[in-house]
């Protein structure tokens, strides 16, 4: 073989042959993937432990959530400080109206499951995503019905601002992963 061939079976076989896409069917049969380097929202799954939990670290999930929390009553506070108590309670009632349902979709996507397929993955995201748009609408609800006075706009600012909170997981980054490749490297240099 010559330098090209053998480069072509190297970078066919880091990529081609790497198994780094599979998703496990059959739990029951233990993971799909060979090496023990692969996906670690894979091992996760099959793990049983759910898709947000990671170790020590804190989960995006939590920063976010907190993120949302810290804005809230940063909004209140403005609000209580500019246009009197009313607003600011109104904000941070806002900001929790879309806190606590996301933290129960976040809560309902990290439970471990029986089955660590992507099929239950998907029924758990939809079957929260359905509650939290229940709570949202029973908590407007609950506010509306039962607190006097209060201020609408401020509110729904708090709300609003609780939202746009959620992007700044974009912003928060862990250790970007490495790719497939370089583990492999990696693994072989440590001799496993």
């Amino acid at each position: 073989m010559n330098s090209l061939q053998i480069r072509f079976f190297e970078v066919f076989s880091s990529v081609a042959m790497t198994h780094c896409h599979h998703y496990n069917a059959r739990p029951e049969q233990g993971p799909a993937w060979t090496v023990s380097f692969h996906n670690a929202t894979h091992r996760r799954l099959a793990d049983g432990r759910g898709v947000f939990h990671a170790g020590a670290k804190r989960p995006m999930v939590a920063k976010v959530l907190l993120a949302q929390s810290g804005l809230s009553v940063v909004l209140a506070l403005l609000f209580w400080g500019t246009d009197g108590h009313v607003s600011g309670y109104s904000a941070l009632l806002g900001g929790l109206t879309c806190v606590i349902p996301n933290a129960y979709l976040a809560l309902r996507l990290a439970v471990p499951r029986r089955d660590p397929g992507a099929g239950a993955l998907m029924s758990a995201a939809y079957i929260g995503e359905l509650g939290k748009l229940a709570l949202t609408v029973l908590m407007f609800g609950i506010v509306f019905a039962l607190v006097r006075p209060l201020a609408a706009g401020a509110l729904f600012t708090g709300f609003i601002g609780a939202q746009l909170a959620t992007f700044s997981g974009f912003l928060m980054r862990d250790n970007a992963p490495e790719s497939c490749k370089a583990k492999e490297e990696e693994s072989k240099a440590n001799g496993d």
